[in-house]
């Protein structure tokens, strides 16, 4: 079992030393408050005084912090020097990208990742990171990661883990907005939560069926194939400017029902009326 240094002691980085440790890897931990890390080195994790000393314990150190930008204050006076530095904190692409260059230019070898679960999730079945970076760094490294979940390597363009990272958590993030929205409308009008937020929590596990399979939505969105035989975009539109007056009248946050109702405003002025809801697409991405 190869050793592993960890730094960032937050609730995902103790859930990643905890997995190392049950897989048997010496797991090497260092966190500005020295105190997180004590339950861990009662573990058997070894606890490094210094970051230079918690990365010179391992030939590779997995990074949980809050953004790249911590990395770089952490790290500045560490020699990377045949050192591999896998980051799986939260930034945007570019920053990974600008964070695999610094760590190229100290001599070590970056690889970026994005963990899309929770941290109580992390190394159970059902777990998976995405990866990008050099291959032969993701390949050598790839047994230790695997303790973490289940390994999607995505290329060698080190932004790509965090835009599939990012890109997954814009659904999250969003349908996590919308729960909340759609239940402040209901109690609003005097309705407990209870009442309803069982069947929205249906709805959503339900939207899967009813927009089609991913790879069947994506082929659709490649082509830019939006029949329109089921919900055109004039009958969705409609539909969201009734939850955008429903939520003035009601005195509900009106901002995600606006942002909503944007997108079909301009799909219909657009063309795209009597076109699939899909269509929003063509208003949504970029125009080459």
């Amino acid at each position: 079992m190869s050793a592993v240094t960890v730094i960032g002691l937050g609730p995902m980085g103790r859930a990643m030393v905890t997995a190392l440790l049950r897989a048997g890897h010496p797991v090497t931990v260092w966190n500005r408050t020295p105190s997180r890390a004590d339950a861990l080195v009662d573990a058997g994790a070894t606890r490094a005084g210094t970051p230079s000393e918690a990365v010179a314990a391992s030939p590779v150190t997995i990074l949980s912090l809050t953004d790249y930008p911590a990395m770089y204050d952490i790290l500045k006076s560490t020699d990377l020097t045949g050192r591999d530095v896998v980051n799986l904190s939260s930034d945007t692409p570019d920053a990974s990208r600008e964070a695999a260059a610094w760590v190229s230019g100290r001599g070590g070898r970056f690889l970026t990742g994005g963990v899309m679960v929770p941290a109580p999730a992390v190394g159970n079945p059902g777990a998976y990171v995405y990866y990008s970076g050099p291959k032969d760094l993701f390949t050598t490294r790839e047994p230790m990661l695997a303790v973490l979940g289940g390994t999607r390597y995505l290329g060698a363009d080190p932004g790509l883990a965090q835009l599939f990272y990012q890109a997954n958590l814009d659904v999250f993030l969003t349908a996590l907005s919308a729960l909340l929205h759609a239940t402040a409308l209901v109690t609003a009008a005097g309705v407990p939560a209870g009442d309803f937020l069982p069947d929205a929590m249906d709805l959503l596990t339900a939207v899967p069926s009813m927009v089609g399979g991913g790879a069947e939505l994506a082929a659709a969105l490649e082509v830019g194939d939006h029949p329109g035989e089921l919900s055109t975009a004039t009958m969705m539109g409609a539909t969201a400017d009734h939850i955008l007056r429903t939520s003035e009248r009601s005195g509900v946050d009106t901002l995600l029902p606006a942002a909503v109702k944007s997108h079909y405003d301009r799909a219909i002025a657009a063309g795209h009326g009597s076109a699939d809801w899909t269509a929003l697409y063509e208003v949504i991405r970029p125009r080459t």
